[in-house]
């Protein structure tokens, strides 16, 4: 590693992210993992994951057609708030109905 001036990437210790133990209430699975879809916007999904990048953590917020396998809407942000989802969902909301509209 000295003769190809590589430095080595010490594993960083794991951290908890989540607070599990919350007393907010959790929300109902209600396509019961039935993701299959027969038709545009019967159904939508969505998932909040995090991403390592090398400026930090982004979070990402996607809302997900299943019928069309598309990625509809989208928001990242540097911190986890309301306001990453209810933008992905409103980049989805506008995206899927303003077409509807002209």
């Amino acid at each position: 590693m000295k003769r190809q001036e590589l430095i080595p990437n010490a594993a960083r210790k794991f951290k908890v992210t989540a607070d599990s133990k919350h007393s907010s209430s959790i929300a109902p699975d209600l396509l019961k993992r039935d993701f299959p879809a027969t038709k545009p916007n019967q159904k939508w999904a969505g998932d909040t994951p995090y991403l390592h990048t090398t400026e930090g953590w982004l979070y990402l917020a996607v809302v997900f057609d299943p019928f069309s396998r598309k990625i509809i809407g989208w928001s990242m942000d540097t911190t986890m708030k309301s306001s990453l989802v209810c933008n992905a969902l409103n980049m989805a909301l506008w995206r899927r109905y303003t077409n509807c509209l002209f």
